[in-house]
């Protein structure tokens, strides 16, 4: 994959950014953009609002370089959890201050909460399968997009059938971890992620 990152550049550009290297921010926006522009666009289904939710993710970056910690995971990972958490915090603004006088009633909350979980679920399934090993992701465009059975699949990839059903069954997996996986807790009134 084209924007792959090794755990020693996720490191060494934690402790650039943490010595408040410009250049190293310029790297991981340069890298990382498209991934929390595409990730902020899903949840908010506005273009100005992504640009202004990009543009908060990278500030929040720049200004916490040390609440990325490279022992819990890839730096790819804590941006996309970056993103999500300052996306669903602008939507819920959005949704609560167009409401009526009434949105403060459980349901319209309950609404809110519904359409930020759903946001945030299909971002989380984008972000799995852009992620994904392509072998898996070429399985799954095969039989979900052009409507390939295994059997096809594993023909047009040229892997066997029992290899082609493994590919499928793995991607799904990690596909179904998007649904299943709690959505993160309200920030407070910043909507700034810890």
């Amino acid at each position: 994959m084209a924007n792959e990152t090794t755990p020693r550049w996720d490191r060494r550009t934690q402790q650039r950014l943490a010595r408040g290297e410009a250049a190293a921010l310029g790297e991981v926006y340069d890298r990382f953009a498209p991934l929390v522009h595409g990730l902020a666009h899903r949840v908010l289904d506005d273009e100005r609002a992504a640009d202004r939710a990009t543009r908060e993710v990278f500030a929040h970056i720049w200004e916490n370089p040390h609440s990325y910690d490279p022992k819990q995971g890839p730096m790819r990972s804590w941006i996309a959890g970056v993103t999500q958490e300052i996306a669903a915090a602008r939507l819920r603004r959005r949704h609560s201050e167009a409401g009526p006088p009434s949105a403060d009633s459980p349901e319209r909350r309950e609404q809110i909460e519904e359409k930020v979980r759903a946001a945030s679920t299909a971002a989380r399934a984008d972000y799995i399968v852009t992620s994904m090993p392509s072998s898996l992701r070429a399985a799954l465009e095969l039989t979900y997009f052009q409507r390939r059975d295994y059997r096809q699949a594993a023909r047009q990839l040229g892997v066997t059938e029992d290899e082609a059903r493994r590919r499928l069954r793995l991607g799904l997996q990690l596909l179904s971890s998007a649904r299943s996986r709690p959505m993160p807790a309200h920030q407070g009134e910043t909507g700034r992620p810890r």
